[in-house]
């Protein structure tokens, strides 16, 4: 806050001073208007965070890449940074000549296209468009319009930017000039993909925020009975947000970290459930205090120092496990770490400031209408008792043996599913999980032309072996054609002894059947010369993949090692350390199990994002440890008062209701992510969700104290703890 120390100068007979209150009294005003302050600044850039995004998985590669060497080198040759609409059209009965005419008035008419505020498309076009295609099938046409990329972010009228505005302006154009005459028409392609992107994404500031807000409040009035305490929380949630996005914004607007829309989704979820967590330990711990204290300033000062050593330090494990995310080769998962980071760090300061300064405000009235009493009743006194946490550590402290071997079987046989899970990624349609525009026009233009035309390979190559290249290249399997030429007869470009052979694939350029040919391609090249390089979209999805890959095999046992550090520091043990670790490296794969088993065949989806595993791991066993290390604190507390056994189940009763209380309200946090309709978040959603209700009622409920109680004193070795005599354990 920082708190005033009160202490026994500032009481007489357990009630404060006229000069202590008045010092409390001034604290709480100060942290109080100090946070009003933050929140009218830093409130609005929460909104404000989407213009500073960015979602090119170009730009996020590393610079050694070999698709993004060849997408520097192809500037040299065609407009790199053009972003490509395709307008199809189609008739079932066949395209007549009028159909043909049509098309042409249309395709020339899109430079004079009003976009909004007075502004042209002709103005962001890369090139004029030109070309009509017919299909093989005489049933469809083929019309590519190319935006200028690096002016697609740009604002033309009402918020909206020439991405977006340029493919609703021509889906309504279009419809209006070409459906009364019979024709189906989709404006597909990147460019319509992106812009569905954007559709997809523009609720993330209002929706997903306030959906996540909602649920949490709704928990809340269940665990509190109270109407008024879950408006402090939530409050402690926003603010903390506010704080976070403050820093952000700036940041991510002049270049120093990446945003894109999953990491602010994300970072809107961690900092809602992270703050929310929080404040339900330190809420926990002061009502506890206030049943043995008349002063709430006396009950606060020892339920904050009580309570800041685990939440600093779970706090701490997350944002260290997610800075290890800045070793990541890929800028939207290295982007996430500090972003992440931030938003716990706002939480915290948040919980630990705004939310004590807000119950001491209110008092014990914060509690209506379940208004805490001194009476000196405490949750320790559950043990072995009647209610649901007193029955669980009765059985804990019957039965450890059978309950941790029980409990780990039960875990391994859901991780057992593991190698099933799968996370090669998928087309950029399936991303979507409603039905879009750009979507339906992808699966209908596959029905017409080669499923890769439009986004063909490209294949930067030495112009003397320019004819080999193109030779190995139409003999690969699932490569439709291969040229270096713009057009047949006229001869290829050669810049600085180079060209570029552009390969149209068979299969959708963005699918993973597609990366497996560029995969195929690339291998028979090299045997021709390592100076071939093969890029462009797929080739960039390929390059993704096997980053995402690297990050698994560096990233996962980078981030074990922190939290086993950190986890030592705090228990001052070894064994218990890596007790938790392993407990929750168990829960990870159980957690990666049964969402192998929902996704494939429950749901039915297609795939997942090779980002996914990482996503997951980051996000369970850093914050699945906070509620290992909640019990633990407090169980090494309750032990070095009444020994280990003892302790251990006295600080399973004191925690498992908070606890688990604090498991359902970042579960349903996570869920909110599912209203938004892209796959990644709604499959990171279910992981999560489930990952966590899975660690508070199996893991830290029976797995960790069970098997802590078998093992006995000897669980907090080398620590004094560890030499505890028989009698007391």
């Amino acid at each position: 806050m920082p708190l005033p120390t009160g202490g026994g100068e500032l009481t007489v007979n357990n009630k404060v001073r006229p000069r202590g209150r008045w010092a409390w009294r001034g604290a709480i005003a100060a942290v109080l208007i100090g946070w009003l302050v933050l929140g009218a600044i830093g409130g609005p850039t929460v909104g404000k965070l989407s213009e500073v995004q960015e979602n090119d998985n170009a730009n996020f590669l590393p610079k050694q890449a070999e698709s993004t060497l060849v997408a520097n080198e192809s500037a040299k040759f065609v407009d790199s940074t053009a972003l490509p609409y395709f307008v199809l059209v189609e008739r079932d009965a066949g395209i007549t000549p009028a159909d043909l005419t049509a098309a042409r008035g249309f395709l020339a008419k899109v430079p004079a296209l009003d976009l909004g505020g007075g502004k042209k498309l002709g103005d962001y076009l890369a090139s004029p468009p030109q070309t009509v295609i017919p299909s093989a099938d005489k049933k469809a046409l083929l019309l590519t319009v190319e935006l200028d990329g690096d002016r697609a972010d740009e604002v033309v009228a009402e918020g909206e930017t020439v991405l977006f505005a340029t493919a609703d302006t021509m889906r309504d154009e279009i419809k209006k000039d070409l459906t009364p005459s019979g024709l189906k028409v989709y404006v597909t392609g990147p460019g319509g993909v992106f812009a569905d992107f954007v559709v997809a994404f523009s609720g993330i500031d209002g929706i997903l925020l306030g959906v996540a807000l909602a649920v949490v409040f709704l928990i809340l009035l269940i665990v509190y009975r109270s109407p008024i305490l879950p408006i402090a929380v939530l409050l402690t949630a926003v603010f903390g947000l506010a704080l976070a996005a403050s820093v952000v914004y700036p940041l991510a607007k002049n270049g120093v970290l990446e945003l894109n829309g999953q990491s602010q989704g994300i970072l809107f979820i961690l900092v809602v459930g992270a703050a929310t967590d929080y404040s339900l330990l330190l809420v926990s711990r002061y009502k506890e205090e206030l049943h043995d204290y008349t002063s709430k300033y006396d009950a606060m000062r020892i339920a904050w120092r009580a309570s800041i050593e685990p939440i600093a330090a779970s706090a701490a494990t997350v944002i260290l496990g997610l800075l290890c995310l800045l070793l990541s080769q890929l800028g939207s998962t290295k982007g996430l770490g500090p972003v992440g980071a931030i938003g716990i760090f706002g939480a915290l300061v948040a919980s630990m400031t705004f939310l004590p300064a807000i119950l001491l405000a209110f008092g014990r009235r914060i509690f209506w209408p379940s208004i805490p009493q001194l009476d000196h009743v405490h949750a320790r006194d559950q043990v072995g008792g009647r209610k649901l946490w007193g029955r669980v550590s009765g059985l804990v402290g019957r039965h450890p043996r059978r309950v941790w071997v029980i409990s780990a079987l039960a875990l391994l046989a859901c991780g057992a599913f593991l190698p099933t899970f799968k996370a090669s990624g998928i087309s950029q349609e399936d991303l979507f999980l409603n039905k879009v525009e750009s979507v339906t026009g992808t699966e209908e233009l596959g029905k017409h032309f080669d499923a890769g035309a439009g986004t063909p390979v490209q294949i930067l190559t030495p112009v003397s072996q320019a004819e080999q290249v193109v030779q190995i290249a139409t003999q690969v399997d699932g490569v439709a054609a291969a040229s270096a030429s713009a057009a047949p007869g006229v001869p290829p470009k050669v810049v600085d002894g180079k060209v570029l052979v552009q390969a149209t694939l068979k299969v959708k350029a963005d699918s993973p059947a597609a990366t497996k040919v560029v995969e195929h391609l690339r291998t028979e090249l090299d045997k021709v010369s390592p100076d071939v390089l093969v890029g462009g979209n797929t080739a960039i999805n390929l390059d993704v993949l096997d980053a995402s890959n690297r990050d698994l095999r560096v990233i996962i046992p980078t981030i074990l090692a922190v939290i086993f550090l950190v986890l030592m520091l705090l228990l001052r043990s070894v064994l218990a350390a890596v007790l938790l670790v392993v407990a929750n490296v168990i829960s990870f794969a159980a957690t990666l199990g049964v969402s192998a088993i929902a996704f494939n065949h429950i749901f039915g989806f297609p795939g997942a994002d090779p980002a996914i595993p990482l996503y997951g791991f980051v996000f369970l066993v850093a914050l699945g440890i906070d509620y290992s290390i909640f019990l633990m604190t407090r169980v090494r507390e309750e032990s070095a008062d009444q020994g280990t056994r003892p302790g251990i189940l006295t600080g399973l009763a004191v925690t498992g209701g908070v606890i688990t209380s604090a498991g359902v309200v970042l579960a349903a946090t996570f869920s909110a992510l599912a209203v938004l309709p892209i796959l990644f978040l709604v499959q990171t959603a279910f992981l999560v969700a489930f990952g966590v209700l899975l660690d508070t009622t199996i893991v830290r409920s029976l797995l960790v104290p069970a098997l802590a109680h078998d093992i006995g004193p000897k669980i907090w070795w080398p620590s004094k703890l560890s030499r505890e005599t028989p009698h007391r354990g």
